[in-house]
Order: structure tokens, then C-alpha cells, then sequence
């Protein structure tokens, strides 16, 4: 039989963290152990209120689960048994799937890598993101975290201030741009003007700048847009990939909306099938929730793992930080 616990944390952050829809200081997130006396694993849950997760719901599936007979399973495939017949929200989906491989990793003396027949990955090098701020203070938040480090970074954005935030960030700092607007413009055509301002920034692509919602302004968007445009919001555990491929030139893959490894890696497989660009991401995460995107991240275009750098007193370190690349030290 084995032994299940999940643990809430609260995690201070080292700054305010705003995107377009909210603003917070603080997260907490739950963790889930599982062992059997001699081995364990652990995996990382980061509820995100977008799709209606929050830690008390949370608890509450996995003690639901846990009264099914979580602590009965012994493999991969009983697990995935179990949860299809007692569904979870992603992120706990994830933490607890993880959680396991982690433990039969320990037990079999195997990498997670060699588990999941994936390209093993030394380091990587990841994105840093900018929360919506006042223009004027981008320039002193630059030098204050050394953004230069980074080799490209991210900036959030809505519609009253990202343009300002846009130029502010394109002279602090020589990178590429990546340009996250988290669904915050209603229409392709506001949008395009928006577009019209950016013309002389050195943009990489525009991360879902509309809601999932908007499916014909997205097909009218992507034949006009001079950017690649990725999806975040528009992709969760599943995805209509007829259409997405329609409205979108690439997709943000995180392990957290995936929930879990196995999906998350045929998200990715998908995607490149489609002819897409591929993206990890995170949410406001741990170096526990980082370590296995990494796993997940040889080949893939662009990474944006910086959730664990606004973590103030980050309590892991399975994962450092060097130059603006990742390099994984420790299993969970």
C-alpha cells in the first residue's frame, strides 16, 4: 500500500505578479508525496483560477480520490484508470501523476527521461517575464532582477498601457519580445493597431491576445497578423486542433493545464504534427513544478520556465539558474 499526502504552501512572491485579469503577491500551491517506505516522489500543483482551480478544491478531489483507492494503485496504468473514473482538475492531476512516475523512477532506479522516452535535457534556457508595471518603472526593474541575462524575454500586457510598456521594455533591454496579452483585446482590428505600434521592436510572436472564446476573429486575425501567434488560454487538457490549427501558428504547452506528463507530451507530439511551433510554460511555480518541464523540453521552440524566479526564498532548489539558462539538479 502506498502512503499519499498533499501539503498547501503559501508562496510570497518577490513582486507584485500582474497580468491582465488579476494581480496577487502571494500563491499557494499543494504538494503531493507518495511512497511506499523506501522510495518516494513528489509533484507540484499550481491552481490557477482561470479554470476554476483553487486550493480547496483541490484538497478536496484528492481526498476524495484518496477514499477511492489512490493508495491501491501500482502502475502508470491503474493511476490513469483511477483518475479517468474519478476525474480531477488538471494541476492536481498533474501533481499527482508526477508525484508517481517520480516514486517508480526512485523504485526502478530509472530517469524520468528513460520513463517518459524522451531526449534527456542538460540545461535550458528560459524566458523572463515582465507583470504589467508602470512604463516608467521598467527600466529600474530591468537592472534591479539583471534582465540582460536572459536571452529573450517576455512582457505582460493589456490594452491601456501595453504599447507604452512594449517600447519601454524594447529600450531597457536589446532581446527579442515576446508579447503576452493573457485575452485581454476583444477585437482583431484594435488588436492590429496595437500590431502597427510594434513594428519597430524586435517581437518574436503574441501569446494569446484574445479569449478562447473569439473563434472567428481568431481565423480572421491569423491571416493578417504580421506575428506568430501562440495559444495559451485556447489550449487546456484538450484542445480542438482543426480549428486551432486555423487560428494559431504555434501553442504554449504547460504541464499544469496538460496535467500531466503523458498528455502534456502528446500535446507537444500534436502540435508539431500540425506543422505548429511549440512552447512550454508554467504557472507561479517551484523549482518542482520547473524540473519537469524540463524534462519535456528538448526540441521544443521557445520556453518560458521563469515561475520559480518569483518565488521569493524559492524552498526547493531542485533547479538553478545561470546565465539565463536552467539546469536540473535534483528529482522531485
Amino acid at each position: 500500500m502506498l502512503l499519499w499526502n498533499l501539503e498547501a504552501r503559501d508562496l510570497t512572491l518577490r513582486y507584485t505578479w500582474k497580468i491582465s485579469r488579476n494581480a496577487s503577491d502571494v500563491k499557494t500551491n499543494l504538494f503531493v508525496t507518495v511512497g511506499d517506505g523506501q522510495a518516494q516522489g513528489r509533484g507540484e500543483a499550481a491552481p490557477n483560477v482561470r479554470y476554476g482551480e483553487t486550493p480547496a478544491l483541490l484538497q478536496e478531489q484528492f481526498q476524495a480520490l484518496q477514499a477511492s483507492g489512490l493508495d491501491q494503485i501500482s502502475s502508470v496504468e491503474e493511476l490513469s484508470s483511477l483518475l479517468s473514473q474519478h476525474p480531477v482538475l488538471p494541476a492536481l492531476r498533474f501533481a499527482i501523476e508526477s508525484a508517481f512516475i517520480h516514486f517508480l523512477c526512485r523504485k526502478n532506479k530509472q530517469t524520468v527521461p528513460e520513463f517518459l522516452g524522451v531526449e534527456p535535457v542538460a540545461s535550458a534556457p528560459t524566458a523572463y517575464s515582465y507583470p504589467i508595471m508602470d512604463p516608467g518603472k521598467i527600466a529600474a526593474f530591468t537592472q534591479e532582477h539583471g534582465l540582460h541575462r536572459f536571452e529573450y524575454l517576455k512582457v505582460k500586457v493589456n490594452q491601456e498601457s501595453g504599447l507604452d510598456m512594449m517600447t519601454q521594455v524594447a529600450k531597457a533591454a536589446p532581446q527579442r519580445l515576446i508579447v503576452d496579452a493573457n485575452e485581454a483585446w476583444q477585437d482583431p482590428d484594435s488588436l492590429m493597431r496595437f500590431f502597427e505600434g510594434l513594428k519597430k521592436l524586435p517581437i518574436i510572436m503574441i501569446e494569446q491576445p484574445m479569449p478562447s472564446g473569439l473563434q472567428e476573429e481568431y481565423l480572421y486575425l491569423k491571416k493578417r497578423s504580421p506575428y506568430d501567434l501562440f495559444a495559451d488560454e485556447s489550449v487546456t487538457d484538450h484542445a480542438d486542433w482543426d480549428l486551432l490549427q486555423q487560428q494559431f501558428h504555434g501553442v504554449n504547452m504547460k504541464l499544469m493545464k496538460a496535467g500531466g506528463y503523458l498528455n502534456g507530451l502528446a500535446i507537444l507530439q500534436k502540435t508539431r504534427s500540425l506543422g505548429l511551433k511549440t512552447m512550454i510554460g508554467c504557472m507561479m511555480e517551484t523549482s518542482m513544478g520547473i524540473w519537469s518541464a524540463i524534462q519535456l523540453s528538448h526540441g521544443v521552440d521557445l520556453l518560458d520556465l521563469d515561475g520559480m524566479l518569483v518565488v521569493k526564498d524559492e524552498p526547493f532548489k531542485l533547479v538553478k539558474e545561470e546565465a539565463g539558462r536552467l539546469y536540473p539538479v535534483e528529482q522531485p
